[in-house]
């Protein structure tokens, strides 16, 4: 019975699950996706409130991308988000072009953070120095699908058909968003096949978390923001954030050791395949 143990443990070591627990842990990935969470607030955050602020249509806010992101459907819950993120009607008229230099390099910054991550998921070295053009790009892709998801939001919400056409839409464009751009931030040394599990569980966690966050933060930003006002409702948007880097980050993880699982399975079966031919 004890003789076996070994063989059981090597068993679970190689497993796909066992190999995602060990990449995450020395991944840091809790570490890292906490980062994702400061770093997306004091550098995206700005940013998006301009970008939002550009809306000629509906004038949602930046207030409104948070509330469809947490998927909040407590009137409550996203009146506090309101509040906290409301932005002044001249946001655009006082931004001086320096700051818009400003919230460029801050966004910039966090899409650094980001193909750092992916470099180190898959064990590349760093790009080479002309790898900004690369952020920048990725920056302005995921501003324009943040704005694309808010704005179907509010046209595709009338009728189950419009609404499951949104969710479709929006998963299908997420899945190519996070496919292409973990291609575009690690300078195509990656395989697009290699990409796409990544990609797939990257769409699937987000999912998950916005089915929790409208199940568990939605009323906890009642009660945090009863109980500690606005600091409550930003205790529990950052958690939120904590939890995108944990499924942005995580995604990817996942997809490449997916990857080596499958290459390693179909490197068995080959080997077992050719010992029965022989």
């Amino acid at each position: 019975m004890f003789g076996r143990w070994p063989t059981w443990k090597q068993r679970v070591e190689q497993s796909l699950g066992g190999r995602l627990w060990q990449h995450g842990t020395d991944f840091e990935l809790m570490r890292r996706a906490m980062a994702f969470g400061m770093l997306g607030f004091v550098s995206m955050v700005p940013l998006l409130i301009v970008v939002a602020a550009l809306d000629p249509v509906h004038h949602a806010g930046f207030e409104q991308w948070i509330v469809n992101g947490m998927g909040l459907d407590n009137p409550t819950a996203a009146r506090a988000v309101h509040r906290l993120f409301s932005a002044p009607q001249q946001v655009i008229s006082t931004t001086s072009v320096l700051s818009a230099v400003l919230l460029g390099v801050f966004g910039l910054s966090f899409a650094a953070s980001v193909q750092s991550s992916y470099e180190l998921i898959w064990t590349l070295p760093p790009g080479r120095w002309h790898k900004l053009w690369r952020q920048g790009v990725w920056l302005a892709a995921i501003t324009a699908f943040l704005f694309a998801e808010v704005e179907s939001e509010a046209v595709l919400r009338q009728g189950t058909a419009q609404v499951t056409a949104r969710v479709l839409l929006t998963v299908l464009f997420g899945v190519l968003f996070f496919w292409w751009g973990q291609y575009l931030l690690l300078s195509s040394r990656i395989r697009w096949a290699a990409l796409f599990p990544g990609a797939v569980a990257t769409m699937v966690g987000l999912g998950g978390l916005r089915v929790f966050s409208s199940l568990v933060f939605s009323p906890l930003i009642v009660s945090s923001t009863k109980t500690n006002g606005p600091a409550g409702t930003l205790l529990i948007v950052q958690s939120w954030l904590i939890g995108v880097g944990f499924v942005v980050l995580g995604g990817p993880l996942a997809g490449h050791n997916f990857h080596v699982w499958r290459v390693h399975r179909r490197g068995r079966v080959a080997a077992a395949r050719e010992e029965g031919g022989g």
